[in-house]
């Protein structure tokens, strides 16, 4: 029981969610701009000791049919990267049409591209965080 990060691995954007395991309900939180790892897992290390998680949820690309993409090893180095640095344990989660999902989410809201992209990596990985609660407690990687 407690809280949860999730990320929406990107080479120039990683978006943040977090979650609670007691409500099972995720919520957006930011997205960390930038490619240079440090700048990354300083912003990380900093959300981690604000949120105090028990687990971190990486979402996993893959294509349409399950087989793996560039971004998928990508994503998978840094799932290793959190647990290596951070030593929290480290779920990946099919991540597959999660930024559809949240480009159709803040469609609603506002139909300004620029004021969306703002936002979809954070809403990304909130559908990412959420879509693994949902799975229940069984959910190690899926």
């Amino acid at each position: 029981m407690g809280t949860l990060l999730g990320f929406d691995f990107g080479t120039a954007r990683i978006g943040v969610a977090t979650g609670e395991t007691e409500t099972r309900l995720a919520q957006a939180l930011t997205v960390i701009h930038g490619e240079a790892n440090a700048q990354r897992f300083g912003e990380i290390d900093k959300l981690i000791k604000e949120w105090r998680p028990v687990k971190l949820v990486v979402g996993l690309p893959t294509a349409l049919d399950g087989t793996a993409t560039d971004m998928t090893a990508r994503c998978q180095r840094f799932a290793n990267q959190l647990t290596g640095r951070f030593g929290l344990p480290v779920a990946l989660f099919d991540e597959r049409l999660t930024s559809a999902e949240a480009d159709e989410l803040l469609r609603e809201v506002t139909r300004d591209w620029r004021a969306r992209k703002q936002h979809l990596d954070a809403v990304a990985a909130q559908r990412i965080l959420q879509g693994f609660l949902d799975m229940g407690d069984n959910n190690d990687t899926a």
